[in-house]
């Protein structure tokens, strides 16, 4: 009897009551599935906290769906609208491309471009075989005649290829020629590599088509009696500018076109120019046709632009200063952006329904493990009248969806001090192409992984899970401790996602006296960076709840907030780095990494930024000198003693995970007061890349006195202020004791100030209210 398994995801984030929702499903060994819609409160199953707390909400969606087994595509590829069959080309033909093999010895044929089906054997197409050589290959059915290049493609390593095939003469010719210069490849002029390989065969026959077989770039045309259509023999690599003509071209033309020259027009039945298309606000996934024939091709799973070419120079740093050098499509054969499934069923929620984080609850079988999931989202309310929101970090959770950090990270051990703890649902995450990757993995190739959507089974954002490295629950279940402790004191909030605050800014926050982070919002996009800092200087009252939040800069399409770009570039903590020149987001133009190199530290806005992580333990604080003062200290009513923190669901202690600290260097409002400070960290924790110009012993916790985590608060203009915790662990320590700690204690008098109208204790700050009277 097969296992009974559970996936699902919605196609929206985010709604308001009485709007509807598709959900998806995918099952394995059932047919049926108990559906329950449902308000989840805590997540975290620590035995220091209430455990898991979830709230049944009636709705029409409520009971038996039928559910079945559903396929995803992996492989990223581009797609030719040829309505007409222009390219169905059984006479004479040539096909070219330039080249960059990611992994030529996968071990699997890959497919650069071509009008080929694999199932039936029919068409044509150039790619590599499965011992990494370059392969022309024609076939009609019954038979296949192919031709291979002598020498194998190197990774990493620009080559022009082309093959040509004459049927009236059945000369057919592969053509490969290495165009490496100074900086565009892995190897340099000095490595004595033969890359050239020209070979002639004769074909016995011409190719023959089927009308419904795509030109495809990066794939062939595939078919399974259960899943249908698909796409398979995907390629590893870029490609840059392919194209293909109606006549066999000579060697002398074949070697013009390698020398950049462009293509002549005679005989030309279409020709993608890969760098057409770039604005300064980056550039979409409809590749151009610049041919007669305007056949324009269509990305699917998100092909990486933006990234370098075969002529890349290397003086030129962003596809913005030299888009003709940027024509590199990068593609993986494990990439995967948006499951794509059927809808299982449309769920139009209830029209009272409050604000709140809900879940589609789907059970079958035993009902737990890979028998249950939760497709997650999060309701809004129709018109805001809460005072205070509770703003969940989706951008996080976007960038850690479905990571595999115990498992491909060599430094996940010594990083986090302790074995991982792996479930049947992290072996299954990490097993299952399907579910795609997170922004701390790499695809198969080696290059770290950039596009991350949420329309696709998110494991390790379901509110059971635990982080497998480091045995506590990280992000949207580990925030679920604050909408419980918002819960348990009876405040009257509201949620809001990291998608509303970047679609509309401030707007989003203003109608709230007080908004409250997650633990976690480490990225950020521009737009949501404004909107709060719009808020705050207008204002608003923001209590910061986490550690190594506002680091990333990331970017969305208007059309698809789904979908979430970063990359990782030469400094801070990061899982990889993106290759030289490929620093800046396709999606928007900007550079991405640290909003700190882009001139934004976090403490610019919020007092604190990222100074150091560490793991399996955390410490409590101790409160400053500041904290005493008179413009501070209504903060502590009920609060006895020096020392807050000394417990939490993360390890123990309220300071933990990662850590900010207070920097004036880096634009900590010169006013803001240190509440507390932690200390004594063990040698776990260790001091942020960005922080030092060259390493040297003494960086690590219990050595550097930088790494700690402060409290700090400030008043801003307009009656506005913040208060951040500069912890993740900061919010895991509130359900503690029933929620009656110091740590809670401290957050309530904090909130019931930021929600009471008019000027708050020490906003009439002036230069010399820093010192003591």
């Amino acid at each position: 009897m097969a296992q009974v398994k559970l996936f699902g995801y919605a196609d929206k984030i985010s709604v308001k009551p009485g709007e509807t929702i598709d959900i998806h499903v995918s099952a394995d060994g059932v047919e049926t599935a108990e559906a329950k819609l449902v308000r989840l409160i805590h997540g975290d199953e620590h035995p220091d906290g209430p455990g898991f707390v979830e709230e049944e909400v009636a709705c029409d969606a409520d009971g038996p769906w039928a559910v079945r087994k559903q396929y995803t595509q992996v492989g990223s590829y581009l797609k030719v609208a040829d309505p007409e069959n222009r390219l169905a080309l059984d006479g004479p033909i040539t096909l070219f491309a330039f080249i960059y093999p990611g992994i030529p010895l996968a071990g699997l044929r890959q497919v650069i471009l071509g009008r080929w089906n694999n199932d039936r054997n029919v068409g044509y197409a150039l790619g590599l075989n499965q011992q990494g050589h370059l392969e022309f290959w024609v076939g009609r059915g019954d038979e296949v005649d192919y031709i291979k290049a002598e020498a194998p493609l190197l990774e990493r390593v620009w080559y022009f290829v082309a093959a040509s095939y004459d049927p009236a003469t059945g000369r057919a010719e592969i053509y490969q020629e290495g165009v490496a210069n100074r900086y565009n490849s892995l190897l340099g002029r000095v490595a004595p590599i033969e890359y050239r390989s020209h070979v002639v065969e004769r074909f016995r026959f011409r190719p023959s088509h089927l009308p419904d077989t795509p030109f495809l770039i990066a794939g062939s045309q595939d078919f399974h009696e259960t899943r249908g259509i698909f796409v398979s023999q995907t390629y590893c690599g870029k490609i840059d500018r392919p194209g293909v003509y109606g006549r066999a071209l000579t060697r002398a033309d074949l070697d013009r076109l390698r020398d950049g020259v462009k293509p002549a027009p005679d005989g030309l039945a279409a020709y993608w120019d890969t760098t057409a298309g770039y604005t300064d606000r980056g550039i979409g996934d409809v590749v151009v046709d610049i041919g007669p024939n305007k056949l324009d091709a269509t990305g699917y799973n998100r092909p990486v632009r933006a990234q370098t070419g075969w002529n890349w120079n290397g003086r030129n740093d962003c596809f913005r200063l030299a888009p003709e050098e940027y024509g590199g499509v990068e593609f993986h054969y494990d990439q995967m952006v948006d499951s794509n499934w059927e809808k299982t069923r449309t769920v139009t929620l209830p029209d009272d329904l409050r604000s709140g984080c809900y879940a589609i609850r789907l059970r079958a079988g035993p009902g737990k493990g890979l028998a249950e999931e939760y497709v997650i989202f999060f309701v809004r309310p129709k018109t805001p009248k809460g005072k205070v929101a509770l703003l969940f970090p989706t951008a996080t959770y976007l960038a850690y969806a479905n990571e595999h950090l115990s498992f491909d990270a060599q430094i996940i051990q010594p990083m986090t001090g302790q074995p991982p703890i792996v479930t049947d649902i992290d072996i299954e995450m990490y097993k299952n192409w399907d579910f795609g990757m997170s922004t701390y993995d790499c695809w198969a190739d080696g290059n770290g992984v950039c596009y991350s959507s949420y329309r696709r089974p998110v494991l390790n954002m379901r509110p059971k899970a635990r982080m497998s490295s480091m045995g506590v629950t990280w992000a949207f279940p580990a925030d679920l401790s604050i909408l419980a402790w918002l819960e348990k004191r009876n405040y009257d909030y509201e949620v809001l996602t990291d998608e509303d605050l970047h679609r509309e800014g401030k707007a989003a926050l203003a109608p709230y006296a007080c908004v409250l982070t997650g633990t976690h919002p480490e990225y950020t996009s521009e737009r949501m960076l404004d909107g709060i800092e719009d808020y705050i200087s207008e204002g608003g009252r923001f209590i910061y709840m986490g550690g190594n939040g506002f680091y990333w800069n990331v970017a969305f399409r208007e059309e698809e907030p789904w979908i979430m770009e970063v990359r990782k570039l030469d400094s801070g903590m990061r899982a990889w780095a993106a290759r030289p020149g490929e620093h800046y987001l396709a999606t928007t133009g900007q550079k991405s990494g640290l909003w700190k190199n882009l001139g934004r530290p976090p403490q610019k806005t919020f007092g604190v930024g990222f100074i150091g992580e560490g793991f399996e333990t955390s410490r409590p604080y101790r409160r400053m000198p500041d904290s005493y003062h008179r413009t501070v200290s209504w903060m502590f009513e009920g609060v006895e003693g020096e020392i807050i923190g000394a417990f939490g669901l993360a390890y123990g202690g309220a300071a933990g995970l990662e850590l900010d600290r207070y920097d004036l260097n880096l634009g900590t409002p010169p006013h803001a007061r240190i509440i507390a400070s932690s200390g004594g960290h063990s040698d776990n924790y260790m001091l942020s890349i960005e922080e030092i110009l060259y390493p040297y012993p003494g960086l690590a916790g219990s050595q550097d006195y930088r790494l700690r985590s402060d409290l700090v608060y400030f008043t801003a203009p307009n009656n506005g202020a913040v208060f951040s915790t500069g912890s993740i662990a900061f919010a895991q320590a509130l359900p503690v004791n029933g929620f009656d700690n110091n740590i809670s204690q401290l957050l309530g008098n904090l909130v019931d100030a930021f929600t009471k109208p008019g000027a708050l204790p020490g906003s009439l700050w002036v230069n010399e209210e820093k010192q003591w009277k």
